[in-house]
């Protein structure tokens, strides 16, 4: 028979796309665990479930929990004969709690009934305990919930005294913290072993006796107004005083401690409001005997697997010692890539594992590193769980939960570019044509400018772009100064100065497509969200070049929006401008606010913005609406209620659809 014709992607595609996250290898090495995303289109609900699948290729993947729940965060015990992970299956209405599964079949037991949220499973070595970090309930909440009546008026009011008091995703914050817990795996008694009411602690790590835990807090008198002063500590697992270890100065994450129980390895940047200096690898020892040491800072790369996508989450996974203690593997973001790299405890020998084309995510390795287990991201495929034999041998597919719908579609195909920016710099981009290309044709084209700044585009599947292609689209889009990927010369080009090299970086992309002989000058868009949508107003307020534009979740004002955003007052470190905040040097705030130059544009702009948006609050696409309606620009606002800041990844789907659905049609009213 012949082959079925294949289609073009369809947004409502986004409803047979399932995610996967937390793969880790059992420790035997035969088999992985991993949770699979689906989405209920009558419900528009998301659940969860556990698969595992042998590691050998020897029979496909198969389910391994049931029902309409979420299932997340698998960690095999030390002894590989049970599972533990975090369910709702319970309750549907209260946060997750931990439960074993035995792997050779039979019912998952609840093994804790704690009032609050739980996160961060770890195992103790001998697989008696886990360690986790959970938020307590907060009391008016409790008491909320047993009055029936109190319950259905809701909150009366929120009362603060701290400085961050919400979170883009979460909402607005509780008053408990985040703490060190240890829960029993046979009886789920479980012990807090930290408690401060000012005081967060998060990432726990087991010493290899079981007898300690590494975590990293922020101690400072008043954590809010100095967020980057981040340390290591450790703590007696039976509780105590938590011993600080001397490091450097800055954010840090994800310590682990080495086998041999002699170091410990972890992440971090030096220095305050230098969010743009690169994560490096570092190892400071155990028992705090001598000075921390930078493992990568010779290399100018950024240790984080974080690279832009539209279906899925990118885990950077802990720093991975050998069991020897000899080396520690990690991610870096490079090239559009999430590769896998390690380097040797001196801080010599940098090797990788896994190279660019892809993006690693979750990676385990068995007890004795014979095999690597990990889920891998490519531009046309978003997730495929690998194995992988040790220290070269041949890699696996074990699975790829969306090959039956990406048999059916045809994507276009991606050309990778590389150009010489503004200043010579070397600069990295994509093209992605439309089905059925026809290179005799001029095309409409969109660029597309990605968020963070501090992060990456790149060889990962990105939903959107491949849609907007299938409308006939070219969709080009490109990694400018300011982001990860490229050295940290690269990303702090434009630390204290959005607008500037990133703007003539954009440009002269632009300038390269416009000249490409497929593209029609005279029909060019531009769209991006958050710090894309700042580009996109800046854009449209320095150029006419673009017949239309659709700006995101933007940020147009850094004046109001000092204070305003769940990054609060930390705006100010992004400007450079120090410890001065708004009303100190409202120069600097005005000059990098898109709003200042908004009275220039002329492009029809739609603008979408998310109503629980805590990250970039929703007056900043107001403004940027009303000032375009004054003005007589064609403009149109689309409201997303109930969304946050990630509705475009993370969203409800039916709202990700209609956001889709808007971007498509203001590009074909003005470039069509």
């Amino acid at each position: 028979m012949p082959d079925k014709p294949k289609r073009s992607i369809s947004a409502e595609d986004l409803y047979r796309i399932q995610t996967v996250s937390s793969a880790r290898i059992s420790p035997d090495g035969r088999h992985v665990v991993y949770a699979v995303q689906r989405v209920d289109a009558k419900t528009e609900k998301k659940y969860s479930n556990l698969w595992v699948a042998p590691t050998d290729g020897s029979a496909p993947p198969r389910q391994f929990t049931w029902g309409d729940q979420n299932d997340t965060q698998p960690r095999w015990s030390p002894d590989g004969s049970q599972i533990a992970f975090l369910s709702n299956r319970a309750d549907k209405e209260k946060p997750p709690q931990i439960y074993l599964i035995p792997f050779s079949g039979g019912e998952a037991r609840p093994l804790t009934q704690l009032e609050g949220s739980i996160n961060a499973l770890v195992w103790s070595p001998d697989g008696t305990r886990l360690a986790c970090t959970a938020r307590k309930t907060d009391a008016e909440v409790l008491e909320r919930e047993k009055d029936e009546q109190k319950k259905k008026l809701g909150v009366v009011r929120r009362h603060y005294d701290r400085l961050f008091y919400k979170l883009d995703g979460f909402g607005y914050l509780p008053k408990e913290r985040l703490h060190l817990w240890i829960v029993d795996a046979a009886s789920g008694a479980v012990q807090q072993i930290t408690d401060h009411p000012v005081f967060d602690e998060r990432d726990p790590a087991w010493s290899p006796d079981g007898q300690f835990i590494v975590f990293v807090s922020n101690r400072t008198p008043d954590p809010d107004s100095e967020p980057d002063r981040d340390d290591l500590f450790v703590i007696p697992a039976a509780g105590g005083e938590p011993r600080k270890l001397e490091t450097p100065l800055g954010p840090k994450d994800l310590p682990s401690i080495s086998p041999d129980g002699r170091w410990i390895a972890y992440y971090a940047q030096e220095g305050v409001g230098l969010s743009y200096k690169n994560q490096n690898v570092w190892v400071v020892p155990f028992d705090g005997s001598g000075p921390a040491r930078n493992l990568t800072g010779s290399y100018d790369l950024h240790a984080s697997a974080w690279t832009l996508n539209d279906v899925g989450d990118v885990e950077t996974m802990p720093p991975t010692w050998t069991p020897n203690s000899e080396r520690v593997y990690f991610q870096v973001a490079y090239h559009g890539s999430g590769i896998l790299q390690s380097v040797a405890r001196d801080g010599s020998d940098l090797q990788t594992v896994i190279g660019e084309g892809g993006v690693v995510s979750s990676y385990s390795f068995d007890r004795q590193h014979r095999t690597l287990a990990y889920t891998y991201g490519r531009m046309d495929d978003p997730v495929q769980i690998w194995a992988r034999e040790m220290p070269a041998g041949p890699a696996r597919r074990l699975a790829s939960p969306n090959q039956a719908l990406l048999e059916e579609l045809d994507l276009g195909s991606v050309e990778e570019v590389w150009f010489k920016g503004p200043d010579g710099n070397d600069l990295q981009g994509w093209i992605l044509k439309p089905p059925d290309f026809d290179p005799s044709r001029r095309y409409p084209s969109i660029l597309e400018i990605h968020g963070g700044p501090l992060t990456q585009y790149g060889n990962l599947f990105m939903h959107e772009f491949y849609y907007l292609a299938a409308a006939g689209f070219v969709v080009y889009f490109s990694n400018p100064r300011g982001g990860r990927g490229y050295g940290e010369a690269h990303a702090g080009a434009i630390h204290g100065g959005w607008g500037d090299r990133d703007y003539a970086d954009l440009m002269a992309w632009a300038d390269y497509a416009a000249a490409l002989p497929y593209i029609d000058p005279q029909r060019m868009g531009v769209t991006g969200g958050s710090y894309g949508g700042y580009m996109t107003v800046w854009i449209i307020g320095h150029t006419d070049r673009f017949k239309a534009a659709v700006t995101q979740r933007c940020v147009s004002n850094f004046v109001s929006m000092w204070g305003s955003s769940d990054f609060n007052w930390s705006f100010q470190q992004i400007l450079g401008s120090g410890d001065k905040a708004p009303f100190e040097d409202l120069e600097l705030f005005w000059n990098h606010s898109p709003m200042k130059y908004i009275g220039n544009a002329r492009t029809p702009t739609l603008v979408i913005h998310n109503e629980n948006d805590h990250r970039c609050p929703i007056e900043q696409g107001e403004q940027v609406f009303v000032a375009l309606k004054r003005l007589g620009v064609p403009t149109e606002f689309v409201r997303f209620p109930e969304e946050f800041h990630g509705l475009s990844r993370s969203g409800r789907t039916d709202r990700r659809i209609a956001r889709l659905n808007a971007i498509r049609g203001w590009f074909e009213r003005y470039l069509c």
